[in-house]
Parts: structure tokens; C-alpha cells; sequence
């Protein structure tokens, strides 16, 4: 195995983590004091194992869990504080580039508008670009189970921030009976004013899903991607024009969207040769970080050092940035990986 302080150390990027699924427990807890919310836990340690999504049945299941984040994310003030410990949390990982993405329709239920919902995430991140040096940027998401006209509103919002540090417009929710091709025209929108789309399929439904992500909505990333192998025509589309699949392996094992870490298709994509990158997804309801990501893809999947290098480096490639950001975040991450030592290896 490879040591997990070398992997803390490799610069990350990562493109698919949701700010309501990534509290830390102390401030859940403590804002829920605040508010008056009940939770059923006393204390942090307690409310993160309750928070922990370990026994989910399905991805329906497992977002039940976010019902009590949300209900704290209510004001400007959590809202930025969150943001910004998001941001500690994620260089305290060797985080470099950070998307953070959120669905601001769910912080309006005391009154908050979606518009000041968003500026105040963005304010915890752009005070965490200048304390802290990290790079973050904000895609926004529609709701799959809510009416396709909110899912336009959403995107036009997306289009009008995209200079406040917007980056992409994505689509989440409950995917089984929900099909992202009813939301086509929110994805149209986006697209025709130069907005980057990623869309989360092949998570809770199969190769179907993925196919209108691709084809309905013209995403230019997947969320997740999981089940993609069961559409092996599709497979290849996405090989061959170089769509990257946004990787989860901890929430995937715990949605049941693959029965265990061994046997989930980040092995397969890899050596054929499609681009991917590796996620937290929910950092709370998964107890996960970066690193343990980059350490289950070691330790169960058999990736190499190096294979793990080329991944950390895949995230910055393709990240939503423009290109010469792109370039020096590469060239940056390439330089720091070349002055690791060569990881010491250790007894399983």
C-alpha cells in the first residue's frame, strides 16, 4: 500500500463536492443550537456518526441525511461560515482547485432569496481564496425532481453569476424517475451563453441516464458515471471524445450503486483509457476526505503511484477553468508531485 501522508501531500483538485453534504459536525451541531433544530445527537462526535450514511439502502436514502444540513443552512451568515470551513477543510487536505457545488433553491425556506443564498457561499469562498490560497469556484444545481421551468430559472441565475465565480450548471435530486432529458432546455440555455454543464447520472439509474446527460443535456462532465458500463456504445462515445466521469467511490459503495469498492468500474475505465477524477462528493454523509479517496483507489482498486499522479493531475486538466489557469495549475501540481519522494511502501 501506499503511504497516506504522501497521498495528503500529492496536490488534489476536485470537481464534485456538495457544500450541503459537507459540514463539519461541530457546526452542524452548533447552528442547529442556534436555530432551534432538533438533532438527534448531543454531541459532535455522536451527530457524525448519526450523519454518516454507512447503511443507506439507495441514493434516495442516503439523501434523507441532508434534510437536517439543509434545515441549518437557512442564513447568510451559516451559509458563508460553511463555505468557508469547507475551504480549511480542503486545504488542510491538499486540496489545490475546489468546486463546490450547491442548489441555493434549498436555502430560501426562512426567506432567504436564491440570489443572496449564492452570494453569500460565494463570499466564504472568494474570503478562502485570499486567506487561505486555494482556488475555489461554485456550480450551481437544479433540482431533477422539482418542474423543468425552476430548472431554467436556475440556469439563467447560473449564467448571470458566472463572473462572481460560477463556473458550471448541473442537475442533482433523486435520479430514478427523474430524467434529466425533461431538463433539457435549462442545459440548452446555459450551454448557448458559454456556461460549462456537468449532470449527475449512472448514479441511481443506469447506462440510460448517463445517455441523456450526454446526448439531451450535452454535459461536459458526468457526475459519477457509475453505471455507464451497462451502455457499452455510450462507453466508447464518452471514451472517444474525452468526457470526464466525476468519480465518488465511498458514497457509490454506500448508495448501492456498486456493491463494494473492489467492484466498482474505476478500475475498468482507467485502463481503457477514459478521463477521470477522483471525488468526495459529501465529505459529512460519506466520513470521507480526498485522500481517503486517493486511498481506497489504492488499496482496492490497485492503483499505482503513478496512476494516482496522472488522476490528481486529470482533475486540474479538467477543471472548470479557463485554459491558461488550467496550464499553470498543471504545471504547478506537475512541478510539486516531481519533488515527492517516491512513496514508502508499507506492510498491508
Amino acid at each position: 500500500m501506499i503511504d497516506r501522508d504522501q497521498l495528503c501531500r500529492l496536490p488534489k483538485a476536485e470537481q464534485h463536492c456538495h457544500l450541503d453534504g459537507s459540514l463539519r459536525p461541530a457546526t452542524l451541531l452548533e447552528l442547529a443550537r442556534e436555530h432551534a433544530v432538533h438533532v438527534p445527537a448531543e454531541t459532535a462526535e455522536a451527530l457524525a456518526g448519526y450523519m454518516h450514511a454507512h447503511d443507506a439502502r439507495h441514493l434516495e436514502d442516503y439523501l434523507e441525511r441532508f434534510e437536517l444540513t439543509i434545515s441549518v443552512m437557512q442564513t447568510e451568515v451559516a451559509l458563508e461560515r460553511i463555505a468557508y470551513e469547507l475551504c480549511e477543510d480542503a486545504v488542510a487536505d491538499g486540496i489545490w482547485y475546489l468546486e463546490v457545488r450547491n442548489a441555493p433553491l434549498l436555502n430560501t425556506r426562512s426567506g432567504l432569496s436564491v440570489e443572496a443564498a449564492l452570494e453569500a457561499a460565494l463570499r466564504g469562498f472568494q474570503r478562502a481564496e485570499r486567506e487561505l490560497g486555494i482556488v475555489v469556484r461554485f456550480i450551481l444545481c437544479a433540482l431533477r425532481q422539482l418542474d423543468p421551468s425552476v430548472s431554467l430559472e436556475m440556469a439563467r441565475l447560473a449564467v448571470a453569476s458566472r463572473d462572481r465565480g460560477v463556473v458550471a450548471f448541473d442537475l442533482a435530486g433523486p435520479e430514478a424517475g427523474n430524467p434529466a432529458a425533461a431538463h433539457a432546455a435549462a442545459f440548452i440555455f446555459a450551454r448557448d451563453h458559454d456556461l460549462a454543464v456537468t449532470v449527475h447520472a449512472g448514479e441511481g439509474d443506469g447506462g440510460s441516464s448517463v445517455r441523456q446527460a450526454v446526448h439531451a443535456c450535452g454535459a461536459h462532465r458526468i457526475g459519477h458515471g457509475t453505471r455507464l458500463f451497462e451502455d457499452e456504445s455510450l462507453t466508447n462515445f464518452v471514451t472517444d471524445h474525452r468526457i470526464p466521469l466525476e468519480i465518488c467511490l465511498t458514497s457509490n459503495v454506500q448508495t448501492q450503486a456498486v456493491a463494494s469498492y473492489e467492484s466498482h468500474p474505476l478500475r475498468s475505465y482507467f485502463d481503457r483509457g477514459m478521463v477521470v477524477t477522483l471525488n468526495t462528493d459529501n465529505r459529512l454523509m460519506s466520513a470521507t476526505t480526498l485522500t481517503d479517496e486517493f486511498w481506497h483507489a489504492s488499496r482496492h482498486l490497485g492503483f499505482t503511484w503513478d496512476e494516482l499522479c496522472a488522476m490528481a493531475i486529470a482533475g486540474f486538466e479538467t477543471a472548470f477553468l479557463p485554459w491558461e489557469q488550467r496550464v499553470s495549475l498543471v504545471a504547478r501540481a506537475q512541478a510539486e508531485i516531481a519533488s515527492l519522494s517516491l512513496p514508502r511502501r508499507i506492510p498491508a
